[in-house]
């Protein structure tokens, strides 16, 4: 083998122990103490809204970051979202959820988790779910989604509150697809 040969092996052997640390760091972290980490940045994504902290709450999001809202043409990427929440933070008023309930899911690599939980917010109870990612030693919002909860007794209810708006929105996506 000669130096070149040698020195190339070298350098790719260095690369694949940096990229095995990477991936070993969170394995070598309880589940619980990710799922610890992963709740401290969600509470504290929450908690930036609530603030309307703007820098800090676009901060949580990876750069590939998706967010889907309530109505069914809310689907951003993170600049987009960005773009459309700013007036509101703008006003130091962006909104405010609590969660009451959530559950955290991890990949056996730790690099990935997902996760789901009930909030308390003005629109009173909501569902938020998304996914998370290991990114550069913290963790980032891949994609958030928020819906809105409707009881099973106000189902029929609120399908017919919605059924004009929401045909006529079916059909658009329908023609354009």
């Amino acid at each position: 083998m000669n130096k070149q040969t040698a020195l190339l092996c070298s350098v790719l052997l260095l690369l694949f122990h940096a990229c095995t640390i990477e991936v070993n760091r969170n394995k070598a972290i309880s589940a619980a103490e990710a799922q610890t980490q992963i709740a401290t940045m969600i509470d504290s994504f929450h908690d930036a809204a609530a603030r309307a902290d703007y820098n800090r709450y676009f901060s949580f999001f990876s750069t590939e970051a998706s967010f889907l809202g309530t109505d069914a043409t809310e689907h951003w990427t993170k600049d987009s979202f960005a773009v459309w929440a700013k007036p509101y933070f703008d006003r130091g008023k962006a909104w405010s959820f609590k969660s009451i309930d959530r559950h955290i899911y991890l990949d056996s690599t730790r690099q990935w988790a997902w996760f789901d939980e009930l909030l308390s917010t003005q629109m009173k109870i909501c569902r938020g779910s998304g996914v998370v990612v290991w990114d550069k030693q913290q963790w980032k919002i891949r994609q958030y989604v928020l819906s809105m909860t409707i009881p099973n007794s106000q189902t029929d209810q609120v399908t017919k509150l919605k059924a004009v708006e929401e045909d006529s929105l079916m059909n658009a996506i329908l023609q354009k697809n």
